[in-house]
C-alpha cells in the first residue's frame, strides 16, 4: 500500500430521504414530497468524497449481509473503490432516515446496526493498513473505543490523524493526544469546549481552549458562514462560497474528505480548507448524500 493512501474508518448506511416544506414538530405528521434512497453514512460519505476528489482511499467498515449491505458493496465497486476492508456483520446494515426542509436544513435519525458491531480485534486486523497510511480519517458513528484504538495505532506509527467528532458524544481525554487535526462544526465545538460560539471572538476563544489539549490543527465549520482554521498559534477565517443550497446532507463529510485529499497532495491546511470549501459548496447544490458529492473534474483547482 502506498504511503499516500488515506484510510477512512467508519460507518456505512443506507439513507432514506424525504423532502418537505418544513421539519415536523414533536408528535406532528407533515406531508412530504420526493422520496429518495441511496448510500450514506459518515464514514462512507467521507471515503467516497476522498475517492471522487482524487485521493487514494482505503475504506474500513461493516455492513449487514442483507440487501442494503450488498447494494452498498456494489456501489463502492462501481465507484472504483476497494472493498476488501469492508466486512459482513451478523447485525443488519445501518439505516438513516432523513427529512430535508425547503431551507435545505435536515434532521436525521440513524439505526446503527452493523456500525455498532465493532471490536478492538477488528481494528487490529487492519493494523497494517492503518500504520502505512499517510492520513487516517475518523468519525463517531462507530464505537468510541474503536475510534480511540485506531487513532492510537496511527499516531504511534507517525500517521496524520484527522477526527470529525460527529455525531457528537463525550470523548475520553486520551484521544486528543493522538489527533493531529480535528474538524468539528460550531455546535460540536461548543459542546467540546463549553464555550458558546456566536461570533469570531468566541470562536477564537474556543479554538485556543481546544488547542490547549495538544491538537496542532483545528477547523471549525460554520455552514454558510464559512470556517475558522487554526494551525499552531495562527487562526484564519475562510469564507463560504455564496451558492443556492438545496440540501446540506453530506456537506460536512465532503469538506472532511476534501481537506484530507488536499493535505495528501502537499497543500498546507489553510489552502486545504479552501479546497474543501469549494467541494462542499457543490455538494449543497444537489439532493442526497453520496449522490451529491462532486468529482474532481467538476471544478477547477
Amino acid at each position: 500500500m502506498a504511503k499516500s493512501e488515506i484510510v477512512v474508518i467508519g460507518s456505512s448506511n443506507t439513507d432514506m430521504t424525504v423532502l418537505t416544506d418544513r421539519l415536523p414538530n414533536p408528535g406532528e405528521t407533515v406531508l412530504g414530497g420526493k422520496f429518495t434512497m441511496g448510500p450514506g453514512g459518515k464514514g462512507a460519505n467521507q471515503a467516497v468524497a476522498v475517492n471522487r476528489l482524487g485521493g487514494q482511499v482505503f475504506f474500513i467498515s461493516k455492513v449487514g449481509n442483507d440487501l442494503f449491505g450488498n447494494n452498498a458493496l456494489a456501489y463502492y465497486r462501481k465507484e472504483g473503490m476497494e472493498v476488501h476492508g469492508i466486512s459482513y456483520s451478523e447485525q443488519p446494515s445501518g439505516i438513516a432516515l432523513i427529512t430535508v426542509d425547503a431551507h435545505a436544513e435536515n434532521c436525521i435519525v440513524v439505526a446503527s446496526g452493523a456500525n455498532d458491531d465493532w471490536s478492538l480485534e477488528d481494528i487490529e486486523a487492519h493494523r497494517y493498513e492503518i500504520e502505512n497510511a499517510s492520513i487516517l480519517l475518523l468519525q463517531l458513528e462507530i464505537p468510541v473505543p474503536v475510534v480511540l484504538r485506531a487513532a492510537q495505532i496511527a499516531h504511534e506509527a507517525g500517521v496524520y490523524v484527522v477526527l470529525n467528532p460527529a455525531p457528537y458524544c463525550p470523548l475520553p481525554s486520551e484521544i486528543y493526544k493522538y489527533v493531529s487535526l480535528i474538524i468539528p462544526n460550531e455546535t460540536e465545538m461548543s459542546l467540546m469546549t463549553g464555550i458558546e460560539i456566536c461570533d469570531g471572538e468566541s470562536c477564537e476563544e474556543a479554538l485556543v481552549s481546544l488547542s490547549s489539549k495538544g491538537i496542532q490543527d483545528i477547523i471549525v465549520t460554520m455552514g454558510s458562514k464559512g470556517s475558522f482554521v487554526r494551525h499552531g498559534s495562527e487562526s484564519r477565517f475562510i469564507p463560504a462560497l455564496k451558492v443556492k443550497a438545496v440540501d446540506t446532507t453530506a456537506a460536512g463529510d465532503t469538506f472532511c474528505g476534501g481537506v484530507c485529499v488536499a493535505l495528501s497532495e502537499g497543500k498546507e491546511i489553510f489552502e486545504a480548507a479552501k479546497f474543501a470549501t469549494l467541494a462542499s459548496s457543490l455538494t449543497v447544490q444537489k439532493i442526497g448524500a453520496q449522490e451529491s458529492i462532486p468529482y474532481r473534474k467538476d471544478f477547477e483547482i
